[in-house]
C-alpha cells in the first residue's frame, strides 16, 4: 500500500494571538458541534479515494484542537479508523494549548489513539506571553505538561519562540533551560523566531511604535543559543527549527519536507497527492455547503516538472540531511547539476552548501536559508 498522511484542521481558539495569521477564530459550542459533523462527513466523502493507501501519520492542528473534548476527539478517531487503513505504529499528533486541556480529556485523547502531543508554550516568561496575546501563564503550562504525563503521553513536543517583544537573550535562555529541566524531558523541541505577519495586531503595533522587538544582534544570539544549548543536551537538529532526541523526529512534518502524499481535511486544509495540490475552502459556509452536497473540490493544481523540482529542493533543504542527488535524478530523469549547476557552484563556493551524494546547507547556510533557497526557484 502507498503511504499517506492526514492533516485535520480544527480552526477554533479561545482568542486569537496577536501574531497569528493562521485560519482560526473564536466559536461557540453550537458552531464547534456543527463543524465536527461536517468534518466527519468530509472523512466519509474523501476516504473511498484512498483505499490503496495506508496512513502513516495523522496530525490535528489549528487553531486549538484541545478545545475539543475527549468524546468528540474519540468520535473523529473512530471515524478515521473506520474509513482509512491506519498503520499500527502510526504517529498521531495533536496540538495542545496550555490551559485548554483537562486531565480527563488528555486521558480520553490517549485512549482514542493520540500518541504525540505538541504543546505551545512559546515562553516561560508571563509578561512575554501577555505581550503576544497567549491565553496561558507558565504555571498553566506546567500543569498541562504534568497532566499529559499522567495521561500516559511519552512523546511530547514543546514549541518555543524567540525575538518576542520584551525578550532578551538572557530571558530566552531561561525559557530554554526551564524546558530542558522538565521531568521527564520533552522528546522534541520546535524553536521558531517570531515573524511579524502583515495584517496582524502585532504588525500594526510595531509599525506604530507601540511595541518594540529585540535588535537583530540580540535575535541572532538567541538563534545561536538554541543550537548550542540543545546540542549539549543531546537534541539533534534535524530541520532548520526543529530538534529531537534520537528517534523522536516528527514523522508527519518530514512528510511535508520530503513531498510525501498528504490529505488535508477541514476548513482551509491543504493536500498534496501525486503532484496535485489543492486546499479546501477557507470560508466556512462554502466549505460546509460543498461537503453537505457531497461535491468534489474542483480547483486542483497539477504541478509542472519545474515546480516539482523547486519544491524538491527548497523543502528538502530545510532538513539537515539535505536532499539526495540520486533521488533527484531518479525522480526527474535529469541530474541536479544540469538543472541547478550554477546555483550549486555559487553557494558551494560561498560555504553555504556542501555537495556530494547529498546536497546540504552548511551551518552557515542554515543561518541564511531563505537567501539560499530563493535561488532554487526556476520561474
Amino acid at each position: 500500500m502507498k503511504p499517506l498522511s492526514l492533516y485535520l484542521h480544527i480552526p477554533f481558539c479561545v482568542r486569537k494571538c496577536h501574531y497569528c495569521d493562521f485560519l482560526s477564530f473564536q466559536a461557540d459550542e453550537a458552531q464547534v458541534k456543527d463543524y465536527v459533523e461536517i468534518l466527519l462527513a468530509e472523512i466519509d466523502l474523501e476516504a473511498p479515494s484512498y483505499k490503496e493507501y495506508e496512513v502513516q501519520t495523522i496530525f490535528f492542528g489549528g487553531g486549538t484542537p484541545s478545545l475539543l473534548d475527549g468524546q468528540t476527539m474519540s468520535r473523529i478517531m473512530e471515524s478515521l479508523c473506520a474509513h482509512f487503513s491506519i498503520a499500527k505504529d502510526a504517529e498521531i499528533s495533536m496540538e495542545v494549548n496550555p490551559g485548554t486541556a483537562t486531565l480527563s480529556n488528555l486521558i480520553s485523547y490517549r485512549k482514542a489513539g493520540i500518541n504525540r502531543l505538541s504543546i505551545g508554550l512559546q515562553s516561560a516568561v508571563d509578561e512575554q506571553l501577555l505581550a503576544i496575546g497567549r491565553i496561558h501563564k507558565y504555571d498553566q503550562f506546567l500543569s498541562t505538561y504534568s497532566a499529559a504525563q499522567e495521561a500516559g503521553f511519552e512523546n511530547i513536543n514543546i514549541d518555543l519562540m524567540s525575538a518576542l517583544p520584551g525578550q532578551t537573550w538572557e530571558s530566552y535562555l531561561m525559557s530554554l533551560e526551564k524546558v530542558l529541566n522538565l521531568t521527564p524531558r520533552p522528546t522534541h523541541i520546535s524553536a521558531y523566531s517570531l515573524i511579524v505577519e502583515e495584517g496582524t495586531p502585532l504588525c500594526e503595533w510595531v509599525e506604530q511604535g507601540k511595541v518594540t522587538l529585540p535588535e537583530e544582534e540580540e535575535e541572532r544570539r538567541m538563534y545561536a543559543l538554541t543550537l548550542e544549548v540543545l546540542r549539549k543536551k543531546g537534541y539533534d537538529r534535524y530541520e532548520i527549527s526543529n530538534y529531537a532526541l534520537p528517534g523522536y523526529e516528527c514523522k508527519h512534518n518530514c512528510v511535508y519536507w520530503t513531498r510525501g502524499d498528504y490529505l488535508g481535511l477541514g476548513l482551509g486544509a491543504a493536500s498534496l497527492i501525486d503532484n496535485n495540490r489543492w486546499s479546501n475552502e477557507s470560508e466556512m459556509q462554502a466549505y460546509q455547503e460543498r461537503i453537505s452536497n457531497k461535491m468534489p473540490l474542483s480547483a486542483k493544481q497539477t504541478l509542472s516538472v519545474s515546480e516539482q523540482m523547486e519544491e524538491f529542493m527548497f523543502l528538502g533543504l530545510r532538513l539537515v540531511e539535505g536532499v539526495s542527488v540520486k533521488k533527484f535524478e531518479e525522480t526527474f530523469g535529469v541530474s541536479v547539476r544540469e538543472v541547478y549547476g550554477k546555483v550549486l557552484s555559487k553557494h558551494q563556493k560561498d560555504g553555504l552548501l556542501t555537495v556530494d551524494e547529498q546536497i546540504r546547507l552548511t551551518e552557515k547556510g542554515l543561518d541564511v536559508s531563505n537567501y539560499v533557497m530563493a535561488d532554487f526557484l526556476l520561474s
